[in-house]
């Protein structure tokens, strides 16, 4: 056996693991959740009944237009706050700047759960601002539990900061001979950071929605705590409504239409991988123009 082949197959040897560890824990799942989804929960037999109930019961299409609706506003948020921290963080030196450059990824290390707990505390009617509130006489209800407003606060408690960290990597390899060579030639703040800085901070920003919407569209935890359950769409940004994830969970949760979960969970997926192809054309363009 020559060297060359020995080299290959040690190669080999080491991906191996990891690929088989891939192999059972991601590509496995997928495929079981979509062969799953075109059966009979009764019969096993091959049926789409379980597609065609998601789109044609009222209920379902709402559910799959709260989801966008939540995943579209929680995404621009915090991509635009993500931004402009990240510019800030980047541009300004100051005390100030350094402490939150090492304070705005905490909430990374914030258990899930503990986090939600403590907004829940926060902003219900009967909570830490309304308290305060109180000791000035005013009664402040923000009506933002079992609200779309609730899970976008808390989505952007879990995504401005990784979003941020993302941009800032990008940001971090400008030179800043670069910046002063703009600024020479008569450029001016916002010509030189829209023509200079916003497309070296594409390929982070691409990373943050890709993330940000996984992270969003498979939340279930925040969602049942601070939007609720209820299958609407909302008339406004202070609707309540159900997620497809907290739909999916109520289903396999219940353990008697396990199939139209699995159905459930195939149109998260492509959800998921219709944003992301749109997010890499989009940033694609903006890096060629």
């Amino acid at each position: 056996m020559s060297k060359n082949v020995k080299q290959k197959l040690a190669a080999y040897a080491m991906v191996l693991p990891a690929f088989l560890v891939v192999l059972l824990s991601v590509a496995y799942p997928i495929v079981a959740a979509v062969f799953e989804s075109f059966q009979d929960g009764e019969t096993g037999a091959f049926t789409m009944a379980n597609y065609t109930y998601f789109f044609t019961d009222p209920a379902q299409r709402s559910n799959l237009l709260y989801t966008l609706f939540v995943v579209f506003v929680t995404v621009a948020i915090a991509i635009v706050v993500a931004y402009l921290l990240a510019l800030y963080l980047r541009f300004v030196k100051s005390k100030i700047s350094k402490t939150i450059g090492m304070l705005y990824l905490l909430p990374r290390f914030v258990p899930a759960m503990c986090a939600v707990y403590a907004m829940i505390t926060i902003i219900r009617d009967t909570g830490l601002i309304n308290r305060i509130g109180q000791l000035f006489g005013l009664d402040i209800n923000l009506g933002m539990m079992y609200h779309a407003s609730g899970i976008i606060t808390m989505n952007l408690w879990f995504n401005i900061p990784f979003a941020a960290m993302m941009i800032a990597a990008g940001l971090g390899g400008i030179p800043d001979s670069i910046i002063e060579a703009a600024e020479d030639v008569g450029a001016g703040k916002l010509r030189t950071i829209f023509r200079i800085v916003l497309p070296s901070a594409v390929p982070g920003i691409l990373a943050g929605v890709i993330l940000a919407t996984g992270r969003i569209v498979g939340e279930t935890a925040a969602l049942i705590y601070t939007a609720g359950t209820v299958a609407q769409v909302p008339s406004n940004l202070l609707g309540s409504g159900r997620t497809l994830a907290v739909h999916m969970y109520v289903l396999a949760s219940e353990g008697l239409y396990m199939n139209q979960a699995y159905a459930t969970a195939v149109i998260l997926l492509i959800i998921v991988l219709l944003i992301n192809w749109l997010s890499g054309r989009i940033a694609a363009k903006i890096a060629k123009n």
